[in-house]
């Protein structure tokens, strides 16, 4: 195996091509997998694209015997909450059994190192703020349940296997690279802080879903974590496996809750003017609040955010989605 080789499954997305940024400044030549059906190959730019489907177990295979990687980071999968009520089968095919198809692959070529993309969506509608890691997992939609379900088939396959795993679960991953070289390019894009970026910067309405929550203001308040944090995060992981091996499930926020109506105000300010904001019924199934306890993983990995105050999120959002606009890109 090669000490310094990782598989990065779906580093052409948002979240994996930051690890990837990540990995190739800390020494590791990341090696992208992605089928690019909603991937982008110009944000692969740190090591080579082998562009294909997890789902094709014996192709992944051949990639893996091919670069023979001390680890795999895993980001391939499908995100859209509202699309997976829709979609169930599709994602439960793409996040579990492409899933399946990875931890195959990995056991027939040896490959003994797993760092995972979970989500805090595995607990649901939590009992308590803030989440803690050993806290119930009772998923709401079929997204969080695609992630659940996935997380316990890598817990089994890894006991039988002798795997070192880090499941990472993100609360809500936002910004993008400091440098311009790489963010958030959903179509649609579905996720709040680009929706109010992209309404200040062309006229778009946003709609605020709910003012009615049991919060001090109304709206939904979620624990927003910089994707350039979230990518260091699974470099201290990976190193720990290799280090100290294991299987651990660790919460990524920063134990801060930030309201909608926060994220707006914030985001006039640094637009200097008001945003076209539409205000609409609540959707089914948000919960009032998604804060992480992050305690865990400062233990066991020292990792801290430090990049994740909402100024600086924003900031890097505005200059990443004004540089897509001014390309001509959605």
């Amino acid at each position: 195996m090669s000490e310094r080789t990782v598989i990065v499954t779906g580093g052409a997305g948002y979240i994996g091509s930051h690890a990837c940024k990540a990995l190739h400044l800390a020494g590791y030549t990341p090696v992208t997998i992605d089928s690019l059906e909603r991937g982008h190959a110009e944000l692969v730019k740190w090591g080579p694209l082998e562009q294909g489907d997890i789902l094709d177990e014996s192709w992944l295979r051949g990639v893996l015997d091919k670069h023979k990687p001390c680890a795999v980071m895993h980001f391939a999968g499908l995100i859209n909450v509202g699309e997976s009520t829709r979609e169930p089968g599709m994602y439960h095919r793409t996040n579990v059994s492409g899933t399946i198809s990875l931890l195959n692959a990995m056991t027939a070529s040896g490959v003994k190192n797993l760092i995972v993309s979970s989500s805090c969506a595995v607990h649901g509608i939590p009992q308590s703020v803030p989440i803690r890691e050993n806290d119930p997992c009772a998923p709401i939609n079929p997204y969080g349940r695609s992630k659940y379900l996935a997380e316990q088939v890598i817990r089994d396959v890894a006991a039988a296997q002798r795997l070192s795993v880090m499941m990472l679960r993100y609360f809500n991953a936002a910004g993008a690279d400091a440098d311009g070289d790489t963010g958030e390019m959903h179509d649609p894009e579905t996720h709040l802080i680009p929706l109010c970026v992209l309404a200040a910067l062309t006229g778009k309405p946003f709609s605020l879903f709910g003012t009615d929550y049991d919060t001090p203001d109304g709206t939904a308040v979620r624990d927003y974590i910089h994707v350039t944090d979230l990518a260091r995060a699974h470099v201290l992981g990976l190193e720990y496996l290799l280090r100290e091996g294991g299987v651990h499930a660790l919460n990524l926020g920063t134990g801060r809750g930030t309201s909608v109506r926060e994220i707006i105000d914030a985001t006039e300010a640094l637009a200097g003017q008001k945003l076209p904001v539409v205000e609409v019924a609540r959707r089914e199934g948000d919960p009032p609040a998604l804060v992480a306890d992050p305690a865990a993983a400062s233990r066991l990995l020292g990792f801290t955010a430090t990049q994740s105050d909402i100024a600086a999120i924003l900031k890097t959002a505005w200059a990443w989605h004004t540089q897509v606009l001014a390309k001509g890109q959605p």
